[in-house]
């Protein structure tokens, strides 16, 4: 089937927690639109009329701007779908005027950003939550 990755989809609550559910096995729903009405972009992919990949691209307003919340479909995982979402985002944050484009990720996917371009740097996290 087909990918086609559209930018700014606004999908709905509906298409990103069935996403959540299936990529996150997600079992609380969320409201996306306070997330995404304060974003500098997102992209989905989306095989014919169902989302199957999503990355949104969040910022400071400034010129940086962060990657949050990759995910795809289980089915569709090893298909090229997250590095198209990646490339994509890459595009439209650009455009849109980021001179910086971040990205936090946990060790085990480390090999999928470095492929995508993403160098290391010496960055601070703390978590907040437990």
């Amino acid at each position: 089937m087909q990918i086609e990755y559209r930018d700014d989809p606004n999908p709905g609550n509906e298409a990103l927690n069935a996403l959540w559910t299936n990529a996150w096995d997600a079992r609380s729903a969320r409201d996306f639109s306070p997330i995404l009405s304060r974003s500098l972009a997102h992209v989905g992919a989306f095989a014919g009329t169902r989302m199957i990949g999503f990355v949104n691209v969040a910022w400071d307003g400034g010129i940086h701007a962060f990657i949050l919340d990759t995910c795809v479909d289980p089915e569709f995982r090893r298909q090229g779908v997250a590095t198209g979402l990646i490339e994509r985002a890459k595009i439209l944050a650009r455009d849109r005027g980021a001179e910086w484009l971040h990205v936090d990720f946990e060790p085990h996917i480390t090999h999928f950003y470095r492929q995508a371009d993403f160098a290391p740097t010496e960055a601070g996290l703390i978590r907040l939550c437990d």
